[in-house]
């Protein structure tokens, strides 16, 4: 058990019969009356951020996140296929389970399935991924005094914005929090 006076950022636990993670805290003791706890909070299953108050004695269970790295197999239709690279054993996962992380994920790469109690909510992709451009226009020389940019087609078929001189068939490396282009490689 947490109590709400330990609260820190990243920290889940299962609220109200929810699983919460949460994203910022602040301790408050007014000039009058009790200390508090004030919070923001993401639902880890649906997404759905609260704020919500505490009193700093209000106790909480810890919420288990399994994060295991599986290996990204291939997508058929609404379905993406991971493989256990120890045990082998496959899991399909929903297009909706997976929402937009994959966008970035090329087949064989390793990414983390989040589960909690042995339901899959999210796929974290590697942090940053090396990519090849498959379409973008040709940049122009002399063009770049601002630091301009130009949009481009990677080969998992996610777009992106890349620097003038980034031609077709370049690998890119792309951070795949943001989605922004880091450098060629």
């Amino acid at each position: 058990m947490i109590s709400a006076g330990d609260f820190r950022n990243g920290l889940t636990l299962e609220i109200d019969g929810q699983v919460m993670q949460i994203l910022e805290f602040q301790h408050v003791k007014p000039g009058k009356g009790a200390a508090f706890v004030r919070t923001k909070m993401k639902n880890i299953i649906n997404g759905g951020v609260v704020e919500k108050t505490f009193r700093p004695t209000e106790k909480f269970p810890s919420a288990r996140i399994d994060r295991k790295d599986q290996q990204y197999l291939y997508k058929d239709g609404d379905l993406y296929y991971f493989m256990d690279p120890e045990s082998y054993e496959q899991v399909m996962i929903n297009k909706g389970t997976v929402g937009e992380a994959m966008k970035f994920v090329k087949e064989n790469e390793t990414v983390k399935i989040c589960s909690y109690n042995g339901n899959v909510f999210s796929i974290e992709p590697p942090l940053f991924v090396e990519l090849e451009v498959t379409e973008t226009e040709p940049g122009f020389a002399g063009n770049t005094a601002q630091g301009a940019s130009k949009p481009a087609t990677v080969e998992t078929g996610a777009q992106i914005q890349v620097p003038l001189f980034v031609n077709i068939g370049d690998k890119v490396k792309i951070d795949t929090r943001t989605g922004e282009y880091l450098s060629r490689v």
